[in-house]
């Protein structure tokens, strides 16, 4: 093995797992991970995971010790920024009423309560629209921006949207309503009529930002605001205090892991320092949700991904579209908890109606000849609420592309996720220029779309075209990407201590992943509905694993794990830390297994 191992390196000859997938070895060059373990006082296995994540010497100290003073960009390298402080420093002088339009999802919720804190902080209430899903859809729509209009509103702020909201801006525009676009998702060379568009995707901005998500975008817009205020006097003028914008870096944390936008550079100081803000438990309306959720121990970015998260998105999918807002922006500790206990409820509603939508999805895709370079499924009664979701389970059984659609009002309302290497945002942006679409955008493993039914075979023609010709080009293939190999004893809670001087982990810094070779399966049983639950030992006994594999009781994984035959497996997964009944230990979440390759 040379010191720089080859990224096409087949990790254990598993070309093919239990799930189909290659298992591929991280590039690792050996002697920056000995110089980094030695320079920054890690553990060697810490050094190689960073060493394979492409962290040099240059920047290994801002990776380990995230800061905003030293990630934080000038605000104003933003393209219209500085426009758009002016116009809102303007309102505010002139007392002018400032109206929010912002999205139903987690960044849209946090960002929109951000904002909502900054100018509560100002002296200035706010009107705040968050559109419903089913009547009114994605985005900024002219009555609801004119209804903005006639209750008072001179400015609106369209949050985590509107980049793409040519006619309804041009309506609302030609009406006398300013309106200030804050987004990040993919743009077009056409920009929407607005005072300013303030998107770090915007194709003629070179800020470098474009990772940010729309929380992100809107702290950056409150620092410049608060920055322009300071210059001009207002906080003295008006006898307001200039407020502290790092007690709200948790809603930019919160946005930041649940978009899923890569967790480098500004993104990951603001998620670090966010949890930090989160521990102090600041924001009622995310300890009740924390609460109800049963988050017992300090949050991580897993619990922002997956116990927080999904519950903020509960009102947006089949509840109440403003509940997410409004529980992030309140100060009232009682409804806070009304409200989290109801977005719980909602969150249980909704697993339910994926899982029937899941069901009827799979059975529909397996009835087809074959399954191409990506899948595309739609239902009549299909709740447009849970349709993400499902995009992201059927791409994670079939590692292409899924895109998912509900029916609403005579079209299609689709949602789609994609796998690494295939911008799905660019290829929807393609299908509505090239008339296939009625409406449609998105970012790289994102999108959502609208679908004239009439045009239902073209658009997956399309798609179908684009996406293998960009498989074959880049030999994308199912693959799951490993960072070493462990023994059973090596599990340990010191190691946990050691990689979580790595996190925050997500998009653009990922868990690190290891293989357990060799494994016996010493015990194996069904927990819930579909996880399968086991006791891992190395293949000289020694040593005792505690893992779990979620909703895999009916693939190849599953029956693998239960039906072992007391034959040694090759485990892949990542660890937790385990803190079950106050006691601290370590569990492997299990995401592949392979028989060793001997034994074909």
């Amino acid at each position: 093995m040379t010191a720089q191992q080859s990224s096409e390196t087949t990790f254990l000859g598993i070309e093919r797992s239990v799930t189909g997938k290659w298992w591929r070895q991280r590039d690792i060059d050996d002697r920056l991970a000995v110089t980094l373990s030695q320079r920054f006082g890690v553990p060697e296995i810490v050094g190689r995971v960073m060493a394979a994540r492409g962290i040099g010497l240059d920047d290994a100290e801002s990776f380990l010790t995230p800061t905003l003073r030293d990630l934080m960009p000038d605000p104003s390298s933003l393209r219209d920024m500085d426009k758009a402080v002016a116009r809102i420093v303007t309102a505010l002088e002139n007392n002018e009423k400032i109206a929010l339009f912002g999205d139903y999802d987690v960044d849209g919720a946090t960002s929109t309560a951000l904002l909502v804190r900054v100018f509560r902080a100002l002296g200035h209430n706010i009107a705040v629209h968050i559109p419903d899903r089913m009547t009114e859809g994605y985005g900024p729509n002219a009555p609801a921006l004119l209804d903005l209009k006639r209750r008072g509103a001179g400015l609106v702020l369209t949050v985590d949207c509107g980049v793409t909201a040519y006619a309804p801006l041009a309506e609302v525009a030609g009406a006398g309503l300013d309106v200030i676009v804050v987004d990040h998702h993919a743009a077009e060379p056409e920009l929407p009529q607005a005072v300013a568009v303030v998107n770090p995707n915007r194709l003629d901005d070179d800020s470098g930002m474009g990772d940010l998500c729309a929380a992100g975008v809107a702290f950056l817009l409150s620092v410049a605001l608060c920055r322009a205020l300071r210059e001009s006097g207002y906080f003295q003028k008006n006898g307001v205090r200039p407020p502290d914008l790092r007690n709200w870096l948790d809603l930019v944390a919160l946005g930041t892991v649940c978009d899923v936008v890569p967790l480098r550079g500004l993104n990951r100081a603001f998620v670090t320092q966010g949890l930090k803000i989160m521990r102090h438990r600041g924001n009622c309306g995310i300890s009740a949700l924390a609460d109800v959720g049963g988050v017992n121990e300090l949050p991580s970015a897993y619990h922002l991904g997956f116990v927080l998260g999904p519950r903020v998105n509960a009102g947006g999918r089949v509840g109440e579209a403003g509940l997410g807002t409004a529980l992030l922006s309140g100060d009232d500790a009682a409804k806070a908890r009304t409200i989290a206990v109801r977005l719980d409820e909602f969150n249980r509603e909704r697993k339910s109606i994926e899982d029937y939508v899941l069901d009827q999805a799979i059975r529909m895709v397996e009835e087809k000849d074959r399954i191409g370079a990506m899948v595309l499924v739609g239902g009549e009664d299909w709740h447009p609420g849970v349709i993400g979701i499902v995009a992201s389970r059927l791409k994670d059984r079939y590692h292409v592309p899924a895109l998912v659609m509900g029916q609403v009002d005579g079209v299609y309302k689709g949602s789609a996720r994609s796998v690494r290497g295939i911008d799905l945002g660019a290829a929807i942006i393609a299908a509505r220029q090239a008339g296939l679409l009625v409406n449609g955008g998105g970012h790289g493993m994102a999108a959502g779309f609208t679908l004239d039914p009439a045009k239902h075979g073209e658009f997956e023609d399309f798609l179908e075209q684009r996406f293998a010709r960009l498989i074959a080009e880049n030999n994308i293939r199912p693959t799951m990407t490993v960072d070493g190999a462990l023994h059973a004893m090596g599990a340990t809670v010191e190691l946990i201590d050691a990689l979580e001087r790595m996190g925050p982990f997500g998009a653009g810094n990922a868990e690190p992943r290891f293989v357990f070779t060799d494994c016996k399966v010493v015990k194996a049983d069904v927990v819930g509905a579909d996880h399968v639950r086991c006791i891992l030992t190395g293949s000289n006994g020694k040593g005792r694993l505690k893992a779990i594999a979620f909703r895999c009781l009916d693939n190849d994984m599953g029956q693998a794990l239960l039906r072992h035959g007391g034959r040694p497996l090759h485990v892949l997964g990542h660890l937790r830390r385990d803190t079950w009944q106050g006691r601290e230990g370590v569990q492997l979440m299990i995401d592949d297994v392979a028989h060793p390759a001997a034994l074909y």
